[in-house]
């Protein structure tokens, strides 16, 4: 084995991170691996993510209700596939055949971006698979991390995880800002799959530092990591039906997406105002971006993991459905692009650093089989599903003449439903605990 993999932490550096995030003995390694997987893996997303908005905005705000459906029936195509790698490998192959599969996709896109192989199906076809991308690279992270973690560990944890995430989100959209004009979209592709490669490496340190890592609350009847998990690709679905609790869960992702869609259709109407040249929106894109960074981050490092252990998954969760609620009241009364550019803002912040740890949370509980196949039916298929839907619905309301102040207005009475939901599966969450199941016993 190698001996560098376990080299003792700096002292430093463990003070460093002590001060900001409570850590008890042998975690601070794996710590700080799943710190660095995240923050790879959002930094090259990131890089990508203002290229997918530009090119979103090429084919016209119009067509992307189209792109959201085919994004869909993408997903729904991908999720076998994932099923049966889940099924029939063990955690240490299977999270790195996702990536380097990702990572080919990237060079082929760059191939046919560099030489001008037809641009427009290009940059349709790229749109639909970043948003595939996006889902499937985060989900198997978070499944990775639930499996990990028991439910204590992850309330005091994953605020500081996630905070690497944001860290590498704060990184990817300044380097798309400065490098998007000078070296052209397509290159910032390279970049992305190089960072992409280094969420690989950081992955597999996490498992070699995880190998002595007890979780206290892990049960006796989990699958060990070296084990495929077997079953059907269908399994996740029969979960959720099965499970008041997981179906829940995939209500609340449900309501996310409905709320996200209506605001990023906003934000593509007025960004696509703004310009005509893809260099500069791609720009436009990345300082947004930017400015969500940096705001996240300095929440998850002074704030996540304190808020969601003093009060618990469910209120935590519920934060996000009322800086939406306030937000779309915003948008009602005053529908300008410096409303709609600070409710981004602040709903992907409030997202990314409270509200989206908290849900992961909520996983923690759950067996090893749910934690890989019903969570990615939630993250990808419900998501995406929930995605193309609300996508078509926000054109019909446009299509009826509706303005933007009116359908933000109504679609508040929803977000008071999703709070509500967040705070029953909090409850939930905590009956299911091991803390929860002592205490009976």
């Amino acid at each position: 084995m190698n001996t560098a993999t376990h080299a003792p932490v700096h002292p430093l550096l463990a003070k460093l991170v002590s001060r900001v995030v409570t850590i008890r003995p042998g975690e601070t390694r794996a710590l700080l691996w799943s710190f660095a997987y995240f923050f790879c893996l959002l930094a090259g997303y990131y890089v990508l993510r203002p290229v997918r908005d530009e090119m979103g905005l090429a084919g016209g705000v119009k067509n992307l209700p189209w792109l959201f459906t085919a994004t869909f029936f993408v997903m729904l195509a991908v999720v076998p596939i994932y099923g049966a790698l889940v099924a029939g490998l063990p955690r240490q192959k299977f999270i790195p055949v996702v990536y380097h599969f990702f990572v080919a996709n990237i060079v082929l896109f760059w191939v046919l971006l560099t030489q001008g192989i037809a641009l427009t199906l290009t940059a349709q076809v790229f749109f639909v698979w970043i948003s595939v991308f996006n889902l499937f690279a985060v989900s198997v992270f978070w499944s990775f991390m639930a499996d990990l973690y028991d439910a204590e560990r992850g309330k005091r944890l994953f605020g500081f995880i996630a905070a690497g995430g944001s860290a590498g989100a704060l990184l990817g959209p300044l380097i798309a800002t400065n490098l998007a004009v000078p070296i052209g979209r397509a290159n910032l592709l390279i970049i992305a799959a190089l960072l992409l490669e280094g969420a690989v490496f950081c992955a597999m340190r996490l498992e070699s530092a995880a190998a002595s890592f007890k979780s206290e609350g892990q049960t006796t009847t989990q699958k060990p990591p070296e084990q495929a998990l077997g079953g059907s690709w269908i399994a996740g679905l029969m979960m959720i039906a099965r499970s008041p609790y997981l179906a829940g869960i995939a209500t609340w992702v449900a309501l996310l997406s409905l709320a996200g869609t209506f605001l990023y259709f906003q934000q593509a109407e007025i960004v696509r105002a703004l310009s005509d040249d893809p260099n500069k929106r791609t720009a436009i894109f990345a300082q947004i971006d930017l400015a969500v960074s940096l705001l996240t981050l300095v929440v998850q490092f002074l704030a996540t993991g304190k808020l969601i252990k003093r009060f618990g998954a469910g209120p935590a969760a519920a934060f996000l459905p009322l800086v939406f609620a306030i937000g779309f009241v915003a948008l009602w009364a005053t529908p300008m692009l410096w409303v709609v550019i600070a409710f981004q803002a602040a709903q992907r912040a409030a997202n990314f650093a409270i509200s989206n740890p908290a849900r992961e949370v909520l996983f923690t509980v759950v067996d090893r089989e749910e934690k890989y196949k019903a969570k990615n039916v939630i993250d990808n298929v419900v998501f995406r599903g929930s995605d193309a839907l609300f996508g078509w619905l926000f054109t019909a309301l446009r299509g009826l003449g509706m303005e933007a102040g009116a359908i933000s207005l109504a679609t508040v009475p929803l977000t008071a439903a999703w709070l509500a939901l967040a705070l029953a599966l909090g409850r939930m969450q905590e009956k299911r605990s091991p803390a929860a199941a002592d205490d009976k016993s």
